[in-house]
């Protein structure tokens, strides 16, 4: 009975948004009106057709959309219950809290393995080798990277390999322990045994901070996450639990697009 009332209970939520948009030039929407949970410790994709706000959203949820001109955020988007587009919230603390993985990998490729994954501590103005020592080696090793580059740390960043480079710049978002990771299709430039090296480490991680993953592989979707949101045209029209989604969709846009009526 108790392990049945424990699989019912709801799990907490890290993150949500509510009637969350995103305008362009005052006129164009990206996404609109979008209210959508985040779960603590369970991973949540975006999925949808291209050109349907699946990253515009994602890029909403650290206020990387500040760095771009004539983008306006309305609506709320809450971290742990408080608004981070709210009046005092430093952005730069929002983006430790809520870390970013792109697409393509972002190493720094002239600094040193080790300085990659520590550029983050630096920013803040931890400078202390003891300490940089401890959080590079938990970093790599929560990015499954630690065994391949252990003798290696000094070597520049960017003489990894693809796959690699992108475990590296997930450990370098995971080395200042961020509540929530974003991952914006983050195997799309891999081969296949390096996606399946990333989704390994996406269901490893998912242990230790909660993660929103934008992917255009709906076997991705359902292989790695708990939650799956569909996006059309600006808006999401469908979230659940993966399962349920890909199994028993609620509205006609899911159902067409999971049967590859558009793509």
């Amino acid at each position: 009975m108790n392990k049945k009332l424990q699989h019912q209970t709801a799990p907490e939520v890290r993150m949500e948004t509510k009637k969350l948009s995103v305008i362009y030039n005052k006129t164009v929407y990206g996404v609109r009106d979008v209210d959508l949970p985040i779960y603590t410790n369970q991973v949540t994709a975006l999925i949808g057709p291209s050109g349907c706000g699946k990253t515009t959203f994602l890029r909403s949820l650290n206020r990387m959309h500040e760095l771009l001109p004539h983008a306006l955020v309305t609506g709320q988007a809450l971290l742990d219950g408080q608004d981070i587009y709210a009046s005092k919230i430093d952005p730069v603390v929002i983006r430790r809290k809520v870390g970013m993985v792109f697409q393509k990998p972002t190493p720094f490729p002239s600094k040193s393995i080790y300085d990659n994954v520590a550029a983050g501590m630096k920013l803040v103005g931890i400078k202390k080798k003891s300490i940089l020592d401890g959080v590079v080696e938990k970093a790599l090793r929560d990015a499954a990277l630690w065994d391949e580059v252990k003798d290696r740390l000094k070597s520049p960043g960017g003489s990894l390999s693809g796959g690699q480079q992108q475990r590296l710049s997930i450990a370098r978002a995971l080395a200042v322990e961020p509540e929530v990771l974003l991952m914006d299709e983050p195997t799309s430039s891999l081969d296949p045994n390096s996606t399946t090296r990333v989704e390994e480490l996406i269901r490893e991680l998912r242990q230790q901070v909660s993660i929103v993953i934008v992917t255009h592989n709906m076997q991705q979707a359902v292989r790695v996450s708990d939650y799956t949101a569909f996006f059309f045209v600006g808006e999401m029209v469908e979230h659940s639990p993966t399962k349920d989604l890909f199994e028993q969709p609620k509205e006609e846009r899911t159902v067409e697009y999971l049967s590859g009526a558009f793509s």
